[in-house]
């Protein structure tokens, strides 16, 4: 509480308050009378340098503080704080705060709708933003009750909240009828009527969009097809023009072109870009090193076509123990540079997406699968990496060298095991002693390391679809997780840690892998969900990877250990691009850039680039204008990698439920992946699918959903429905085009299989002692 001042304030004159702009305050004002002048009182520009200079927002106390105000001129700062403000210099935030307006927001505000991230959240943006920079991503809130999910291209009148770490969160006041083109991806439908409308592929769209007769574009019945909606100030609805064809949505070929064109990604390069990767030549020598000596090796699935690295390891003869590697990466600046037809495209695009009948690559084929491509016995140019380990896996030091290489063979991650685990073929027979088993004494040295310094290990299943020569499913399977996987992982992040010290320690801008700390939030959500589970999270504590791979340690062989797998991936931050070095997390390093997938990552081309100009190994470097836009192309090609992630899962899970569609009526086991008021989704042991079991379709009674057990909990029969329960389904729906499916659950008298899994920490729902309740009326 204040003390009550003891003197009377000096009477002022009552100021005349005009609303006029760019009004001249004086930089200097004489005192009140009888105080020291120890500070003069700060000007408008003053002020203003110190918002900016703040990352959020500033009350008046701070800024009388900042400058030294005291006494009287705390009235004068006040009112000059208010002239600003009606001036529009600064702007009045929640709490008497105060910043520089710009990329602040309002405290409510008209948004659309532009995404639906990995998690099925919408993601918005502001509909009017003038600024120079990118406006600001905003994650909306879940909607309420009945109200429907958002979708993309919905405005909604929303207010605004800023985060503690400056994220944007909005929640929805009301929804507003959409007065801008939306893109909208669907299959073509004509009635009875003959009326033709277009049924959205997104199983969230709650609407189907009308097409006139002379806006089909020859679409016939059944045709997968992209249409926009334009924009109308009319009543009515709003025209719908198709302009895009793809075939016969029921080709199971279709699939996949559902993703990619729902997700917006770019299938068609613009002509020049074409022309300029068609007229691209091998490089010479010229003042590289010659590398073709060295008996570089690539490493890759089965499936691959394009060979972006190569590997190579001797002891190294000066330290014992410790090892020499090289891994040398194609150079695709060689071939790729800034500001051309070619650089603008694989900008856009980002990185490349790839589905289980088809890739949607960065560059074209002339060089993805061409020229940029390490493919054996042909001379292509590299970027390569020596990289010197002591015999404790650390990496003493390293340098970079453009060459001319030559790779000595194509080897598949199966050749390279079954050739370590003693069952070498024709290919592999003769490199046995002389480069794979280098190869793995300096991964087991590197593998060492990474034990030590405790990273985050988490073990999720990777789902492969495998398709028949018709593109229907063939059958799902597991992708195997070799020691040859590993190998290659451990030789790449060496690389990667390689450039990103080079980059730093030169101070040189430079776009880093980000992987941070986890948020709070969220980790209080993991620590309620482990809870129960009988398994404890400190958060007390400094949080390191080494916390929750002790968690999945414990974890591994029982009932829940995928469910806690995918409970601590989604604790995680989301690693992104960014010229802030905060290091990453997940594999505790302190600095961390992508550096080895440059045909397929945009993020790694532009390390490469930076190297060159760093190193001074040509005059298709980084250049000044790119180094200046590191904060936008680290935000665009976050958001590409998302774009692409999403599709891929989105892909996924149209085959999979293609896959069931014809196995309607089949009883199959799975687990409980999730619980929610609404139902329960269960995953499938065999393929891994997941579907929904509504609440509606459980055995007869009213069900408690128990957050903090995750688990429905009868209220008459006290079944239980838990996280990670073994249970039996019936597939009844499943719809391809949607990826949704449907199950029931079988012999779920009692509840679902819960054996070996820790009891409830307390039996929260117990049976009235007055007699049972009715099963669909809650007590009051």
């Amino acid at each position: 509480m204040n003390e009550p001042p003891t003197r009377k304030p000096p009477v002022r004159r009552p100021i005349k308050r005009r609303k006029v702009r760019n009004v001249v305050i004086p930089e200097k004002t004489p005192l009140g009378k009888g105080k020291k002048a120890a500070k003069p009182f700060p000007t408008r520009e003053q002020i203003l340098e110190f918002l900016q200079s703040r990352d959020d927002t500033v009350g008046k106390r701070e800024i009388a503080r900042a400058f030294h105000v005291t006494g009287d001129d705390r009235v004068r700062l006040k009112e000059l704080l208010q002239e600003m403000a009606e001036a529009g210099q600064l702007e009045k935030r929640r709490g008497r705060r105060m910043r520089v307006p710009g990329a602040a927001l309002p405290g409510v505000a008209v948004l659309r709708v532009v995404a639906i991230d990995s998690e099925g959240e919408a993601v918005a943006q502001p509909m009017r933003w003038e600024e120079a920079e990118p406006p600001p991503r905003i994650a909306m809130a879940a909607e309420g009750r009945g109200q429907g999910a958002l979708a993309v291209g919905d405005r909604v009148l929303a207010r605004l909240e800023e985060n503690e770490d400056g994220s944007w969160t909005g929640r929805t006041m009301r929804r507003l009828e959409n007065q801008a083109d939306v893109r909208v991806v669907g299959v073509f439908r004509r009635g009875r009527d003959g009326q033709g409308r277009i049924v959205p592929v997104d199983k969230r769209a709650r609407d189907t969009w009308p097409v006139r007769e002379g806006d089909t574009a020859g679409a016939q019945d059944g045709d997968l097809v992209e249409g926009l909606v334009e924009a109308s100030d009319r009543l009515g609805p709003r025209r719908t023009v198709i302009t895009g064809r793809f075939g016969d949505a029921e080709d199971p070929r279709s699939i996949s072109l559902i993703a990619i064109h729902a997700a917006g990604i770019p299938t068609e390069f613009r002509p020049k870009a074409l022309a300029q990767a068609e007229a691209a030549e091998p490089a010479a020598l010229g003042k590289r090193v010659d590398l073709r000596q060295i008996p570089l090796v690539t490493i890759d699935g089965a499936d691959a076509r394009d060979f972006d690295d190569a590997v190579w390891a001797e002891p190294d003869p000066d330290h014992p123990g410790g090892w020499h590697l090289i891994v040398a990466i194609a150079d695709v600046a060689h071939y790729v540079p800034p500001g051309s037809p070619l650089d603008r495209d694989a900008f856009e695009r980002g990185n490349s997406c790839y589905f289980p009948d088809r890739v949607v690559p960065m560059l074209p084929e002339a060089l993805s699968n061409g020229l940029c491509s390490l493919r054996p016995n042909e001379d292509r140019a590299c970027l390569a990496a020596d990289l010197w380990i002591d015999e404790h896996g650390q990496l003493k030091r390293h340098r970079f060298r453009r060459g001319l290489m030559r790779s000595s063979a194509r080897l598949t991650y199966e050749q390279v095991q079954a050739a370590r685990d003693g069952q070498p073929d024709e290919t592999t027979g003769p490199l046995v002693e002389t480069v794979i088993a280098p190869l793995y004494g300096a991964y087991e040295t590197l593998l060492a390391a990474r034990a030590k310094r405790g990273t985050l290990e988490l073990d999720l299943p990777e789902r492969k679809v495998n398709l028949g020569e018709d593109g229907r499913v063939a059958s799902i399977g597991i992708r195997p997780r070799l020691g040859s996987h590993k190998l290659i992982e451990e030789f790449m992040i060496a690389a990667n840690v390689a450039a990103a010290e080079t980059l730093s320690d030169k101070s040189l801008p430079a776009l880093y892998r980000v992987h941070d700390q986890p948020d709070r939030a969220r980790l209080e959500s993991l620590k309620e969900f482990l809870g129960p589970l009988g398994y404890i999270l400190s958060l007390g504590q400094v949080i390191r990877p080494r916390v929750f791979g002790q968690i999945l340690e414990r974890a591994e062989g029982r009932p829940e250990e995928l469910m806690v797998n995918e409970m601590v991936l989604r604790s995680q931050a989301q690693a992104v691009y960014s010229p802030d070095n905060l290091g990453h997390f997940g594999l505790a390093l302190p600095r961390y850039a992508h550096f080895t997938s440059p045909i397929r990552r945009y993020a790694d081309l532009m390390v490469h680039r930076g190297l060159i100009r760093l190193l001074h190994l040509g005059d298709d470097g980084a250049t000044e204008e790119e180094l200046s836009r590191l904060d936008e192309i680290g935000t665009h090609i976050s958001v590409t990698e998302r774009r692409a992630a999403q599709a891929e899962r989105d892909a996924i899970d149209r085959y999979l439920a293609s896959w069931l569609s014809d196995r309607i009526g089949a009883i199959l086991p799975g687990r409980i992946g999730g619980v929610a008021k609404f139902g329960l989704f269960v995953k499938l042991d065999e393929s891994g699918a997941d579907g929904l079991v509504p609440v509606s379709t459980l055995p007869d009674d009213f069900y408690d959903y128990d957050e903090a057990a995750q688990a429905l909990i009868g209220r008459r029969w006290n079944r239980v429905f838990r996280l990670g329960a073994k249970v039996r389904i019936r597939v009844t729906e499943a719809d391809p085009l949607t990826g949704s499916t449907v199950f029931a659950l079988v012999d779920a008298g009692h509840g679902a299989d819960l054996e070996g899994m820790a009891p409830l920490p307390t039996q929260r729902r117990r049976v009235s002692d007055r007699g049972p309740r009715s099963p669909w009326k809650p007590r009051r």
